[in-house]
């Protein structure tokens, strides 16, 4: 498993693979106590992850947060919505841009930022298949560059 960079708690690597990124927006989110303590031990699932409008707020759903292991007596629920923490604009914006065809708004990573944990959320365009066969095709063709300038 790839290391990540210590603000990073964690990372949905499928959705850069899946969709072109269009535009970016960073959400606080409400979360209890034990999962909290849970983030900062680096064991949650973000992949399948998506983001669901309700009465004008956003929550992530299908994100899996296992329960701390030292807080036994009460285990929180693993796979319960959260609260995301926008501007009433921001999810207008976001909306308005859900209504087009291919766009879709996805969780990219968790993060740190001045001891507060935040959500990047992601607007992407679905991409085709032979447009991921070229993204393929040139992170190999990186690759061997890179081998090659090292011997």
């Amino acid at each position: 498993m790839k290391k990540l960079p210590p603000h990073i708690l964690a990372e949905n690597r499928a959705a850069r693979f899946h969709y072109e990124i269009l535009a970016e927006f960073e959400a606080g989110i409400i979360l209890t106590g034990r999962e909290v303590k849970s983030l900062r031990t680096n064991s949650v699932k973000l992949s399948g992850s998506f983001i669901k409008f309700r009465n004008g707020e956003t929550y992530l759903t299908g994100c899996k947060i296992p329960p701390y292991k030292y807080a036994k007596d009460q285990p929180h629920e693993e796979l319960r919505d959260k609260k995301l923490l926008l501007n009433s604009r921001e999810v207008e914006k976001i909306q308005k841009n859900l209504n087009e065809k291919g766009i879709a708004c996805v969780p990219f990573n968790l993060h740190l930022k001045n001891g507060k944990i935040k959500v990047k959320i992601v607007l992407g365009k679905g991409r085709r298949k032979w447009d991921k066969r070229e993204l393929i095709k040139k992170r190999d063709v990186e690759r061997d560059m890179r081998r090659e300038l090292k011997t």
